[in-house]
């Protein structure tokens, strides 16, 4: 999906993340109120994720693969930014 660059001088607080295990992500948040999810991944990076229903985040948390769920459920299909 498309990519939103941060906008300049515009600092984003990050939300309340809880740690995962998993080899690729570090740790999840999610707003339900704005349907965002944000993940931190484990090589580094903070992503916001917009428009994810609350399903699709409870998924991601209830997964075996943590991983493999981002990959095929939610990268392919929400908009991001990059926030850190």
């Amino acid at each position: 999906m498309l990519s939103e660059p941060a906008t300049p001088g515009y600092h984003r607080a990050t939300m309340k993340r809880v740690r995962v295990e998993s080899s690729s992500l570090s740790s999840v948040g999610y707003d339900a109120d704005t349907r965002t999810l944000e993940i931190a991944f484990r090589e580094g990076g903070v992503y916001r994720y917009y428009g994810v229903p609350a399903d699709v985040y409870e998924g991601l948390m209830a997964a075996d693969s943590h991983g493999s769920y981002f990959t095929h459920s939610i990268r392919p299909h929400y908009r991001f930014q990059r926030i850190d």
